[in-house]
């Protein structure tokens, strides 16, 4: 058996997301020599359920999927980690790049790479990722109701599934993400609504209405969706 590399990131625990069944293996074999340890996924659904469940420090993403878009599982990640992601893609168009990226990827290399340059982006990744909180929860649970960031569903105790808007879902996602934290009307409008909304706070009391009505046990007074008058709003749970 191999010894490590010098330098190698033992405990790093990296997730590597490909349809491709020699690729996976090329990986596993390369990365474990190195020292990582290695979680794999053939598809965008098993990559999101690895996720939550092996807490990876690095995920190694390939676009082209049987099931989903990489993009989709970018984003479905994003809904509850901060986990870096690396996309590993044979589509040189640029759009493509643009699309993962502002999806939440934090790199794009182009197959075919060298094992050289991917050690080096996920050693970059890796070291970037120290210097912040890495990731959240998947579920969280209230005495109420239950929330899957990462399958972007709503369950009350009961098991019943709440049917929520995207809307509706953009705004609890947001709050949720930050539970326990004020986020501001300025950056909920902008993130749910686009970047050129800011002012039309109308628009959340309309809609944390709605989300009260299907949350709280008694929406005049929720206990989950608070208010900070003028400010924001914030997820206690």
């Amino acid at each position: 058996m191999n010894a490590p590399a010098r330098g190698a990131a033992n405990g790093v625990r990296v997730l590597v997301v490909d349809d491709d069944p020699q690729i996976l293996r090329a990986l596993r074999i390369n990365l474990t020599a190195h020292g990582y340890t290695v979680l794999v996924a053939a598809d965008g659904s098993a990559a999101l359920r690895a996720a939550a469940d092996g807490h990876p420090d690095v995920v190694v993403l390939d676009l082209g999927l049987p099931d989903l878009d990489g993009t989709e599982v970018v984003e479905g990640l994003r809904g509850w980690s901060t986990v870096p992601v690396i996309v590993l893609s044979a589509r040189t168009d640029s759009t493509d790049k643009v699309r993962a990226l502002d999806a939440g990827a934090d790199d794009y290399v182009t197959k075919p790479f060298g094992m050289s340059e991917l050690l080096a982006r996920l050693r970059a990744a890796v070291r970037r990722a120290a210097v912040s909180t890495v990731d959240g929860e998947a579920v969280v649970t209230t005495a109420d109701f239950t929330v899957d960031l990462a399958a972007k569903t709503v369950a009350r105790t009961d098991g019943a599934e709440v049917h929520l808007t995207p809307t509706e879902w953009g705004i609890l996602e947001l709050l949720v993400r930050h539970r326990g934290k004020l986020v501001e009307q300025k950056r909920l409008l902008r993130e749910v609504w686009g970047p050129q909304y800011g002012t039309e706070t109308h628009y959340l009391r309309v809609y944390l209405a709605q989300l009260r009505r299907k949350l709280e046990p008694v929406p005049s007074r929720p206990k989950y969706l608070i208010t900070e008058a003028g400010m924001g709003y914030r997820f206690d749970g």
